[in-house]
């Protein structure tokens, strides 16, 4: 009896099985026609959000570099400077964001000529995804594009802070924050990245150097990421602020029987230096501005990992000789050097290539360094070396080490139909010129305004001069401007200054001025 029913619940489960297979090849059959048709449709109209969220991410992690800059800066500054730092790093980044909106974005990505923006002031008229001013549309969604540029924009002009550490007024310091935030980077930007762009475009007055008989472009300009437009633009800019600022009292150069005074708190220093290298991950995969190019976000990513380790080795390499001693700090600015120079070419070179190019930057830094002790300018964070000489050698080496494998990224994938190459790989000295030019452009157009523009305010009287009084320094700036210590007697640390504070410490500097 059991077996009878056991066989008919068998037959049931059986019966219903076929008829929900009949079902499904009935409906099946009908929907399969349809099907092959949604499916390109469903994948173009995937590419947009998944884009997006890759430039999202890609600007989360670019917007994180600022917990990066404020830590090693704080750490590489004296004790008596920490509060200031962190609240110009923070003040520089609000002030950005409120004025890229209003103006920079517009200036830097908006429709207009070959030197400027005018479109998109304030975002609007935004369409839903960038399009270049209609020319090119990236599959991004229009206001995910203004975040990842603007924490860019942010990077730039923090950089520029970290050479006028310790002596920069707080107005002063919000003064050339605006005028770097809305004028003098975003132009620049347009110039390489912005719609009709002269130097990413046409190469302007130099167009004959450049063109093939038909009009077309051989090659123009290339910064893939940023080496030039946001290091090189940052890193000259602190040169020009750190040189009208003068050093810091009491600071004397190496040749002097100094150097620069020791740092606070390496630790913290270090862990910034790393968020900011964890960070790079955005900042340089993320130029692909699309998910679908994911062949050139590996290589991008494995050619930035691999530059920064070999910049961090040779820079502790190169000094130990001299010192005898593993430093710490060269490593940290050695990989940081091996960073930013690998920024503008990370797409278009091979990961050997990755190596070559961090290992040079890492003898730039120390070479750097004591250059500016030469030339006696207080860069106390390393700023003009890292992100400066770094930057220039990043933006020569795509003309020196592109492979032409690889052309450009583009919102499906990658496009190869155009060949990026240089010299050591057959592509002669046309992509080498490019690059020089707009090397020397930055150098001179932004170095000149930064300068003009640091003269200025260094000229303004009372609080808003760009550097603060001789007794305000000596009381300390955290202190003077902030009214507060970065560390109080409970916690067991930072108590005591480690520079002098007596009114006398920098009679050496007062009675050469007096003589001169």
């Amino acid at each position: 009896m059991m077996g009878v029913i056991l066989g008919g619940k068998m037959l049931g489960i059986l019966a219903l099985l076929s008829v929900m297979k009949g079902f499904g090849w009935f409906f099946g059959a009908e929907a399969g026609a349809s099907t092959l048709a949604k499916t390109a449709v469903q994948a173009d109209d995937l590419i947009s959000p998944i884009n997006t969220l890759w430039v999202l991410l890609a600007a989360f992690l670019v917007f994180f570099m600022q917990a990066g800059f404020m830590a090693l800066e704080a750490g590489f500054a004296r004790s008596r400077e920490t509060v200031n730092v962190l609240m110009e790093c923070l003040f520089d980044t609000m002030i950005c964001g409120i004025i890229f909106w209003a103006v920079g974005f517009a200036f830097m990505f908006g429709g207009g000529s070959s030197i400027i923006g005018h479109t998109y002031f304030f975002l609007s008229d935004a369409p839903a995804a960038y399009d270049y001013a209609g020319l090119f549309d990236t599959k991004v969604a229009f206001l995910a594009f203004f975040l990842f540029q603007f924490a860019f924009a942010d990077t730039a002009s923090t950089i520029t802070s970290g050479a006028m550490v310790g002596r920069t007024s707080f107005k002063g310091d919000i003064l050339y924050s605006v005028v770097v935030s809305a004028f003098i980077y975003p132009i620049f930007g347009h110039w390489v990245w912005g719609p009709g762009g002269w130097l990413g475009n046409t190469m302007g007055w130099f167009n004959g150097l450049f063109a093939n008989a038909d009009g077309s472009m051989e090659v123009v300009f290339r910064d893939f990421a940023g080496s030039t437009v946001v290091h090189t633009v940052g890193g000259v800019i602190a040169l020009m602020g750190a040189i009208a600022l003068g050093p810091r009292l009491g600071r004397k150069f190496k040749h002097e029987g100094g150097g620069l005074f020791p740092p606070h708190d390496l630790t913290m220093a270090a862990i910034g230096a790393v968020i900011l290298w964890f960070g790079w991950y955005g900042f340089n995969p993320g130029s692909t501005l699309s998910a679908m190019d994911w062949e050139g976000i590996g290589r991008v990513a494995a050619n930035t990992t691999l530059a920064a380790c070999a910049g961090g080795i040779v820079a502790v390499l190169w000094v130990y000789p001299s010192y005898k001693k593993w430093d710490l700090g060269m490593c940290l600015n050695g990989f940081l050097g091996g960073l930013v120079a690998v920024t503008a070419p990370c797409y278009w070179i091979s990961p050997l290539g990755a190596v070559i190019v961090g290992a040079i930057a890492g003898v730039i830094v120390p070479l750097g360094v004591d250059f500016m002790e030469r030339i006696r300018v207080d860069d106390p964070i390393g700023a003009v070396p890292v992100h400066m000489m770094c930057g220039i050698f990043g933006t020569l080496a795509v003309g020196l080490f592109a492979t032409g494998e690889f052309g450009l990224p583009g919102p499906e994938g990658a496009d190869n139909s155009v060949s990026i190459r240089g010299l050591f790989y057959g592509g002669g000295t046309k992509q080498l010129m490019a690059q020089a030019v707009g090397s020397i452009t930055c150098l001179v157009v932004v170095g000149g305004i930064a300068l003009i523009l640091m003269k200025v305010i260094r000229m303004l009287p009372g609080t808003w001069n760009l550097r603060i009084s001789r007794e305000e320094e000596l009381e300390g700036i955290d202190i003077v401007e902030h009214g507060s210590p970065p560390y109080h007697l409970e916690s067991g640390s930072g108590v005591v200054y480690i520079t002098p504070v007596s009114p006398d410490f920098d009679k050496d500097d007062r009675k050469e001025k007096e003589l001169v």
